[in-house]
């Protein structure tokens, strides 16, 4: 039987939050590890246990309209060894009027950037952890980023691998990539496209690419030019991207894309920025997507609530949570080691999924014994032909 949350009749890898989540990802580590000892609960844990928990980041609420529903970033525990979430954030910032659209993580220590309204903010991971009485306007735990400021919406945010740059893509379609922490200009591009949807860098943070209406674009960020345009075909419309690495070895890029019939998942060559195959998801309108870090698997979110998870080489489902939420999905977030995957949506519901081990095909094991006696057969009978002991 499912682990069941002791207040409520809902599983405990699906947990309320009170507020529609935009977004979410996992906070690294070493950031949080002082805390999670620190917890009265678990001071007694040894490493190996406390190693199996994690913090989630989540971020979403009302907006800035008299809705009642509060702006808030939250910090939410992720246990493995039983497959929940906490009821309860750990740490819970409320915004005031302005929505946490969109965030990125930093991959160190470096806090977490959130694109509200008008601009861009920093905010520290200690103060969010830490609940206060007095933290409505989270002024204390906040940092505008003046490169940021009054700038429009940001739809996209993301982190090179390093930590070291930051690209931010706006509604207007302007492209702003910096070097983090100086916020020193590498490129601003007022009309990458008609509005930037989606940003992901590759796993050497060589390449950017930006997606945005009917094409993505490939920056060279070094040298902060674009260097390939990859269009769309036909009545394709992306809707997001992702580098990765095959089993190969070579990085690869993803791109998710709708059509009347459903979506699909793009691969592209990131040599010669070519199309390399394209794999219909039929009957699924993909609003969110990600891909897992060991380079597996992949996620899809659909318009109607349910969860895929893909093998990334063949592109067969190895795993289907339909009606995982009450909406569409918008965010998906696996977890370090790829072990599990956490997904959002504007129902308030954050939920666990943890990806299930491929069993082997039946009949499987006997096949392998099969022909490992052919050969043991095979090589003993001329053994003994060679030795004389048969003629």
């Amino acid at each position: 039987m499912a682990n069941q949350s002791t207040e409520t009749n809902q599983p405990s890898n699906m947990q309320t939050y009170g507020v529609p989540i935009y977004a979410a990802d996992w906070i690294p580590e070493v950031a949080v590890r002082s805390r999670i000892i620190m917890d009265p609960e678990n001071s007694e844990e040894d490493e190996s246990s406390s190693s199996s928990r994690s913090c989630i980041v989540l971020s979403g609420g009302g907006g800035e309209g008299r809705s009642g529903i509060p702006n808030v970033i939250l910090i939410c525990r992720v246990d493995l060894d039983i497959n929940s979430l906490s009821e309860q954030p750990l740490g819970r910032l409320v915004l005031g009027t302005d929505l946490p659209y969109r965030m990125a993580v930093h991959p160190r220590e470096g806090g977490l950037i959130c694109a509200l309204q008008n601009s861009c903010r920093l905010f520290g991971w200690d103060n969010i952890m830490s609940p206060r009485e007095d933290n409505q306007a989270g002024e204390e735990s906040e940092e505008v980023i003046q490169e940021l400021k009054d700038v429009g919406q940001q739809l996209a945010l993301a982190f090179n691998p390093e930590g070291s740059v930051l690209a931010a893509g706006a509604e207007d379609g302007t492209l702003r990539v910096f070097e983090w922490p100086s916020m020193n200009s590498l490129l601003n591009e007022s009309q990458a496209h008609s509005s930037v949807k989606s940003l992901t860098f590759s796993e050497n943070g060589k390449f950017l690419v930006s997606l945005g209406g009917p094409l993505c674009r490939v920056w060279e960020v070094n040298a902060s030019t674009a260097v390939a345009s990859l269009s769309k075909e036909k009545e394709e419309m992306f809707a997001s991207c992702r580098f990765s690495v095959d089993s190969a070895g070579n990085e690869v890029l993803y791109v998710a894309a709708n059509t009347e019939r459903g979506g699909s998942i793009i691969t592209w060559d990131t040599k010669s920025w070519k199309r390399k195959e394209s794999k219909p998801i039929k009957k699924n309108s993909i609003s969110a997507f990600n891909v897992s870090p060991d380079g597996k698997l992949l996620a899809i979110g659909t318009l109607e609530g349910d969860v895929l998870i893909l093998d990334s080489t063949r592109k067969q489902t190895n795993q289907i949570v339909k009606k995982a939420h009450l909406g569409l999905v918008t965010a998906l977030t696996f977890s370090p080691d790829s072990r599990c995957l956490v997904s959002v949506s504007f129902d308030s519901r954050a939920r666990l999924t943890v990806i299930e081990k491929k069993n082997e095909k039946p009949g499987t094991r006997w096949w392998i014994l099969a022909i490992l006696f052919v050969i043991l057969y095979v090589v003993a009978y001329y053994f003994l032909k060679a030795k004389g002991i048969i003629p």
